[in-house]
Order: C-alpha cells, then structure tokens, then sequence
C-alpha cells in the first residue's frame, strides 16, 4: 500500500498572491471520505467531472477505493493547509509510465491556481518518489482550464484522443505528455 512507501509530498510554487503554500500529497484516509462525498452536492464540478451520483453512492464509493484499492491506480489526496482541496491519480501498471489525473473540489476553488499546483505535486511525485520515465494525460478540447493547466505544467500535446462530450458539447480528448528529463529542465534550481 502506497501509505507503507512514503508518508506525504510536497510542492510549493508561487501561483499569485496568497498562493506560496505548500500542496502536500498524502493517502486518502476515512476522514477523507466525507468532504470527497460533499463534492456531489456541487452540481457544477458533477457536471465537469461527469459525475452523476447521489452523496451516498460517492461515500460508498469512496470507502470501497480505501478498503479495496485498485491494484493499478495510485490516488493520493491535495491538501493546502492541512484542508482536502483534491486528489490526484497515476494510473497504469507500468513501472517506467503512468497517465495524471487530477480533481479539485468543490468548484468554488477554481479559478485560484489548485489545479495547476495539485497537477505539478502529482507530477513532481511521479517523478522523484515513483522514478517514472514519463507521465501522459488527457484532457477534452472543450474544457480549456484542463488543457492550460497541462500545458502550464509543462506537458506537451502529443495528439488527439477519442471523442469526448463536455457539458453537452460535442468535443475530443487532446493527449499530453512529459518525460522525466523535460520536467527536472523545468524544475532545475537556477
């Protein structure tokens, strides 16, 4: 279990006024659970994130992923402060390659810069606690915060992916990628 290798990351970047604290990744904990339940109350991340799911029904999944992880998929909870602000996931069996994903909740965050910070955190794990070679992700064309969030990160597109609906709007998946090389250049103390 991910808890036994390492107890939490951090990354710290200034991303505008106020915004110098560290994220620190840590695993999700059954305290965890209920704030992540509470984000299916909020009908515009469900609808973003293509949830549609009762409370009960994300609690129940939440505890289900605590008690029985799956075996391919490392999720680590984003927290600002000491607050659970998001979670991150690198997913894939592979020990060279892994594909982000990232989730910050509620919407009443977007717009502050946590999505970038808790991608960069997941990335900045992936590569010096995993030792990946390289990390891709997806994101849909027509959700433009996701694709400039990647892009701030350093990931570059490396194509198009399947046809994805966003919010109603017919769309598809652009495909990013970094290596660990192009993240430690960007990354490197000057």
């Amino acid at each position: 279990m991910v808890s036994l290798i390492w107890s939490s990351w951090s990354h710290t970047e200034s991303w505008g006024e106020g915004m110098d604290s560290a994220v620190a990744l840590s695993a999700l904990c059954a305290a965890d659970v209920e704030v992540l339940a509470s984000w299916a109350d909020d009908e515009i991340l469900c609808a973003h994130a293509g949830w549609v799911a009762s409370r009960s029904s994300v609690r129940d999944f939440w505890q289900r992923q605590l008690q029985h992880p799956p075996e391919r998929l490392i999720r680590l909870g984003a927290k600002l402060d000491g607050v659970l602000v998001g979670h991150i996931d690198l997913h894939g069996d592979g020990e060279q390659e892994r594909e982000l994903g990232y989730l910050i909740g509620p919407s009443d965050r977007w717009g502050q810069g946590l999505g970038g910070r808790v991608a960069a955190a997941g990335l900045g794990y992936a590569f010096t606690e995993l030792e990946l070679r390289s990390v891709w992700a997806e994101a849909v064309v027509a959700n433009q915060p996701s694709v400039r969030i990647l892009r701030s990160c350093g990931m570059r597109e490396t194509g198009d992916g399947a046809p994805e609906a966003f919010l109603g709007v017919a769309s598809r998946y652009l495909q990013f990628r970094i290596t660990r090389s192009e993240w430690a250049r960007l990354n490197s103390a000057d």
